[in-house]
């Protein structure tokens, strides 16, 4: 057995939309009599942080205590998943200082993958520096070669675009959700492609390249048929497009009278 947990095993447990169900998979998987004891108390460090998912944050906490006097990785995702309850339950003040902490942790273990996690989740805890650490994040992954590590680029570009794109600089997020795409497109899962090209298209909407923003749109409507972000996509895109035939044809009321040669 491996003495310590996988982040394939990890994946492969976790279901991020149904955090009950994901709660049940790390219980069992932990009380699997032949995993070394570092496996099983990382394991029930997944176990908290789907515990906070479902807003159980004292239950969350008192299992992270239980896993604690700890060293090394382990330290890590308690760090880690302290931070992530403080956060959700809106602590934002409290969760960074968690995350920093987890960062610097991260990096004397050598490990990029917690070390870019911790990055990732101080620029959502701490916005006034999401730039600052989005940075501290690639800059981890810029001396990384595991493909599974360099998946983390689709989520710091992915929120950087949405960062940008939220503080009404579309034409500055449109690099950042390219970004997003590339990395997806050579790292991310089939649902990360989607997700990138969506985002891409609905920044190309709001740049004015409409016609650019359909065309992704309709492909990913017909690889998806009931998605309904694309549907909502869809009809504003219809409006746009709408809008810009009826301004683009001349009114005849306006029209100079045509000029006949004597």
């Amino acid at each position: 057995m491996d003495e310590r947990l996988q982040q394939a095993e990890l994946d492969a447990l976790w279901r991020y939309d149904d955090p009950i169900a994901s709660a049940e998979r790390f219980a069992i998987a932990a009380a699997e009599p032949d995993r070394p004891e570092l496996v099983r108390a990382e394991l029930e460090t997944q176990r908290a942080r789907a515990l906070g998912l479902q807003g159980r944050y004292a239950e969350a906490d008192g299992l992270l205590d239980s896993l604690g006097p700890a060293v090394g990785t382990l330290a890590v995702r308690i760090l880690l998943e302290r931070g992530r309850l403080r956060n959700t339950e809106g602590l934002r003040p409290e969760a960074v200082p968690l995350f920093e902490s987890a960062l610097l942790a991260a990096r004397r273990e050598d490990d990029a993958f917690l070390a870019v996690d911790a990055a990732h989740m101080l620029a959502i805890a701490d916005p006034s520096r999401s730039e600052q650490w989005t940075e501290e994040g690639l800059a981890e992954l810029a001396n990384s070669t595991d493909p599974r590590t360099l998946r983390w680029g689709v989520a710091l570009h992915n929120n950087r675009g949405w960062a940008l794109f939220e503080a009404g600089r579309p034409h500055e997020a449109l690099g950042s959700f390219e970004a997003a795409l590339e990395a997806a497109e050579r790292y991310g899962t089939l649902d990360q492609q989607f997700a990138a090209r969506w985002s891409l298209a609905r920044c190309l909407r709001e740049v004015g390249r409409w016609q650019e923003a359909l065309d992704i749109q309709a492909r990913l409507a017909a690889e998806r048929p009931g998605d309904g972000d694309v549907a909502d996509e869809l009809t504003a895109l219809a409006e746009v497009e709408t809008h810009v035939r009826d301004v683009s044809v001349p009114d005849p009321a306006t029209e100079a009278a045509p000029t006949i040669e004597p």
